[in-house]
Formats: structure tokens, sequence, C-alpha cells
């Protein structure tokens, strides 16, 4: 009798049966089945297991997954199993599989893992999303595309041009739905998802469930097969938890004498407003510290350089307002520290969600000012735990700002064109993007993902509702 574990085939072998284990036994097989353990995924993690059986089927899918739990590869893996058997030719402006991501950074981390998982296969994926060129992004759905992924405002702008058709979409994923409720996107999510195939499968997932959620939900998918792998707005337990106590303007003292410790090997440093984190930024570096910045007024180019530096360790410190706190998967991040409380406690959770990732060790730290005091005890509720208290400043006196430094004149990083001070409202690239004619009327455009929509906001109206949604014009139909 013999006992083997081909992890090719991915079947356990035993005299003369055999049994299909790991993705095998959830439906995947061939040439996705061997890209997929040759990109190191040989086990499935508990959301796959749950979520993929009933998406080869068909089913609609509502799932409750924190960031990290392994759910890109549990609606990826069922997508392209479907995509790679159909094999007939896709048609123009049309995308098979449209996957909805609330930032940027989401958005670039999903395509770069569902191109891994479909290595050797013949399977087209695009990015749609804002603080990029738009005419280069249109030139590649153009021919058609097997998956799209988008952030909501640049997608819409697509679709609302005719430069993108959702007619033929039969899979649309909405990835941390809760997210893009908070930055305004639901209505912009329902638009898009009226104008996908009435027949499409649909996938939910989000990392908490308010009210809101649920009635998305409720309206967008068809029975649908709900999965949660890990309690609502619940932190890793790898990761360390602590709270420092100091006024705001022990902080920067604080932060540099905890960074000049030698275990904080790759540190991710949160601010609540992108003003705060220029300054955290500049303030580290006139105390000798290398470190990047994000935030949703720099142009994607340099956000993603920011975080490739990051991931690569050419720099060791990253600061970062909330757009990074979901979906930024670095690996080996030792530490998280919270300049600031967030606004929403539930952010806090997905923070420090950045390290103890796949098994590993993390230490999240606080810095906590007495008038964020009720912050704190929302984040403990929402965690269910009371932070142990690190160190407490309060007592000591408020450090002396040099006098260089109070006359020096502290510009916001922003690397957008700027007029008087504001945004121009051109999109990259000029202001008609080489398409001879301007859009919402020379008004500013939304960025596309990284930052909350103006209040007021308004849907769209007259010739545009043809487009999106509606019956395509006669010129177009074919």
């Amino acid at each position: 009798m013999t006992n083997e574990n081909n992890l090719a085939g991915n079947t356990i072998s035993t005299g003369n049966t055999a049994e299909l284990a790991g993705f095998a036994a959830l439906g995947i097989s061939g040439a996705l089945l061997k890209a997929t353990h040759g990109a190191g995924f040989t086990e499935p993690k508990p959301i796959q297991m749950q979520a993929i059986p009933p998406q080869m089927e068909g089913r609609d899918i509502f799932g409750i997954a924190q960031t990290g739990s392994g759910k890109t590869a549990a609606f990826a893996l069922p997508i392209l199993s479907k995509i790679i058997a159909l094999g007939t030719k896709r048609r123009a402006k049309t995308t098979r599989a449209l996957i909805l991501a609330p930032t940027r950074e989401l958005a670039v981390q999903i395509e770069d893992t569902i191109k891994i998982l479909a290595k050797g296969a013949h399977v087209s994926t695009a990015l749609v999303l804002g603080g990029v060129s738009r005419f280069s992004q249109v030139k590649k759905v153009a021919p058609g595309v097997d998956i799209l992924i988008a952030t909501p405002g640049r997608l819409t702008d697509l679709v609302r041009e005719g430069d993108l058709i959702l007619s033929d979409t039969k899979w649309l994923v909405l990835d941390e739905g809760d997210r893009m409720l908070d930055m305004g996107f639901i209505n912009d999510v329902k638009r898009i998802a009226k104008a996908t195939a009435p027949d499409r499968q649909t996938v939910l997932f989000s990392a908490t469930m308010p009210n809101e959620i649920a009635e998305l939900a409720k309206g967008l998918l068809k029975n649908p097969i709900r999965v949660e792998v890990a309690p609502q707005s619940t932190a890793a337990a790898e990761i360390v938890q602590g709270v420092v106590f100091a006024r705001t303007k022990q902080k920067r003292q604080v932060l540099s004498t905890m960074l000049a410790d030698a275990a904080m090997k790759s540190v991710i440093i949160f601010s609540r407003t992108k003003h705060g984190a220029d300054r955290v930024t500049k303030d580290l570096e006139r105390d000798g510290f290398k470190a990047a910045v994000i935030h949703g007024n720099k142009s994607q180019n340099a956000r993603q350089k920011a975080l490739n530096d990051f991931r690569e360790g050419s720099v060791r410190i990253l600061v970062a307002t909330d757009i990074a706190a979901r979906g930024i998967d670095v690996p080996g991040i030792s530490h998280v520290v919270n300049f600031d409380l967030p606004d929403e406690a539930e952010s806090y959770v997905h923070r420090i969600g950045r390290t103890g990732r796949n098994g590993m060790d993390g230490i999240a730290i606080t810095l906590c000012d007495p008038s964020e005091n009720s912050k704190l005890r929302q984040v403990e509720r929402i965690i269910r735990s009371k932070l142990p208290i690190v160190a407490d400043h309060l007592g000591s006196p408020d450090p002396v700002r040099n006098p260089a430094e109070k006359n020096e004149r502290f510009e916001p990083a922003n690397d957008r064109n700027d007029r008087n001070g504001r945004r121009d409202g051109r999109r990259p690239g000029g202001q008609n993007n080489g398409f001879g004619k301007k859009r919402f009327g020379d008004k500013p455009a939304f960025a596309g993902a990284g930052e909350r929509k103006p209040e007021g906001a308004k849907p769209f109206k007259g010739n545009n509702k043809r487009r999106f949604g509606g019956k395509r014009p006669a010129a177009r139909a074919a």
C-alpha cells in the first residue's frame, strides 16, 4: 500500500483509491490549479473553502471577512475557472468580469494576484482607476477584456462616456463594500450593477455589516450564500496592542524615540488627515528618519512609488491616511503606529491589520492625546478589550520646538497641479484628454478613489442615463 500527496494534481492516493484534496477538492483544476500551486497557494484558507464551491455552482456570495483573509483568491479562482472554460472572443469595449474596489492600491493588488493565479492562461486584465491617464485605460479596454478591476469613480466616467459597455458582464465582485459605503460610492455601485447583465453572478465582501450594506446585499444579490470566517470588527490574535498616552505636542518626540529602536524594522504610521500625514513626514525627516507618504492628494504614480519603496525596503517608514488601512499587503510589517486615532473605530482594526499577517507576529501602538479618549473608548468597544498602557507621558512637560522650525513655512505635499490652492478641475493629460470634448462642463471631476465624494454630489442626469444602464445607441449595439 502506498501513500503519497501529489500537489501537481492535488490528489491523495491510498492503494487503489484517490481523493481530491486542497483546491482540487474545491473544483479548481487543470492549468489554473497548477498556476495556483506555483503561486504558493497549496492549502485553501477558511474563506476560500467556504466561498469557492458555491461560486463554482453559480451561487451569489455575501461574505464577511477581514482584509488578509484570502478573499481575493476566494472570488478570483471561480471567475478565472469559468472564463478559461469559455474560450470565446470578447466584444469590443466590454468586460466579462468586473471587480470593484474602493481604493486604487487595493485595485492594483487585486490585479497583481489575478495575474499570478492566471499565469499561463490567456486571460486579459485591465485597471480603471483615478489619478492616472484616462486615455491609456480607454485604449486598454477598447478591444474588450476578460477581467476589469476598477474604482467606482473612474469606471463611472468611462461608462457614462460610452468607452465601456457593461451589458456583457456576467460576474460582478464588490470588494470592501463597507469601505465603499464610507467613501460615498454606494450610489455609483448601484448604477454600475444595474448596467451589468441581468443574469450576472454577484459576490459582495465586507469586513463589517452596517445596515446599509445589508440593504445593498438584499438589492444586488439573488438568494446568496453567506460566508463568515471571523467575528466582525476583531483584530488578529497575533497582534500585540498597546496605547501610549501623550499630548499632541509630545507625540513627535515620543514617535522619534520609538523609531530609534532597531526592532522597528518596517513601520506604517497612520495619520487621521492628509495634512497631518505630511506634517508627520516632514517632522520625521527633520529628526533624521527617511519616510515615504501616501494620501489622496498624491497622484497614483507617486502613491505606487511610495508603496513600492516601502515594500522593497528602501524606506522602512510609510506614513499614510486611511486609504492604506485596507488592501495593502506588504509582507513583514513589524509595527503599526496610530499617530492619531481614526474618526471611525472600525478603521482601527483595518489599520493594525497591516501587521500580524499570515500567522506572523506584529505590534500595534496607539498614541493617544486626552482629547482622543472618547475615540479610544470606541475602539476598545469594537475590539472587545481594553488596550494595555505601554507608557504615560502626560505628567511630563511639552518639548520645546526648535525656533528655526517655527519660522519655517510648511507646504503640504501635493504633487497634483493646483490653481489658487485648489484642484484645477482637469483630468490627468489635459482638459479634454485628447477626446475633443470637455467633461462635466469644465468642472472638477472626482479622482476615482482614495477620497470621499463632496457632499451633495448628484447622480447622472439627462442624456447620460441613456448610456448608463439604459439602451445603447444603435451605432453601439453591434
